[in-house]
């Protein structure tokens, strides 16, 4: 039986954290959409709580279960980011990583979990998660992680894997130079791809490039297909083993 979601939004004006306010005079008219999968209902609602503090305006919904959440994001296609258990009953949180990856390659997921081993983060960074919270964390470091992620950038507990900044890839020395038009990128693909490798998030690619977020959500996604990869951090080592002309 599909858990019974629950949606929750929250407003929040008064909202302090300089960052927050940033992002909501460039977003006036938006509200954060995020997702929890989370099996245990008193981390649950604790994350649910701490998630309203992220921005002016957000909307949280609630999965108690891999297929509950999957129900939830078949049914809308807005959500900006989706905070991942690894101990879920049923479908375990790796392979419903694997599951997000597939069916929604340009949503974020981030990992948050009491296993934070290096070998438990390796693998779900290999796997494709946008970053890695450990439960351990307080919520302001949760919320500046969750932050860093919405930016674009892959967060990585800094004590877990300190070199190769964490991402437990080695990217191998570029080979053969490839023009980006040989493994089918168009044109202003690889200029999205050339700012994701210089570290630059999808607003300030939108910005730089003229283009609407969803349009740079819709080009990283071709970008995926055409490097046969599920995520950001996978697109970013292809790229360098291909020694891709950028």
């Amino acid at each position: 039986m599909v858990a019974e979601a629950k949606f929750v939004i929250v407003i929040n004006a008064a909202l302090g954290d300089k960052v927050a306010k940033s992002d909501n005079e460039n977003r006036p008219n938006t509200m954060l959409k995020l997702l929890v999968i989370e099996d245990h209902a008193l981390v649950r609602e604790g994350l649910v709580q701490t998630l309203h503090q992220l921005d002016a305006r957000v909307a949280v919904m609630e999965a108690a279960d891999c297929e509950s959440g999957c129900t939830i994001l078949a049914q809308a296609d807005d959500f900006d980011l989706v905070l991942l258990d690894l101990a879920l009953p049923g479908i375990d949180g790796l392979t419903c990583l694997n599951l997000l990856r597939q069916r929604h390659p340009a949503l974020p997921v981030v990992i948050v979990s009491a296993y934070d081993d290096t070998h438990t983060v390796t693998r779900a960074l290999k796997a494709g998660a946008a970053g890695f919270v450990p439960k351990a964390y307080s919520g302001d470091r949760l919320l500046d992680a969750l932050r860093q992620v919405l930016e674009g950038i892959i967060f990585v507990p800094e004590q877990t894997l300190p070199a190769n900044h964490g991402l437990g890839l080695a990217v191998p020395p570029a080979g053969k130079d490839v023009s980006a038009s040989e493994v089918g990128l168009t044109g202003r693909q690889t200029d999205v791809l050339s700012l994701m490798v210089k570290g630059r998030s999808n607003r300030d690619i939108a910005e730089l490039l003229g283009l609407s977020e969803g349009t740079v959500k819709i080009h990283i996604t071709a970008i995926f297909k055409a490097l046969g990869v599920a995520s950001r951090t996978q697109a970013l080592v292809a790229a360098a083993r291909l020694g891709l002309k950028l």
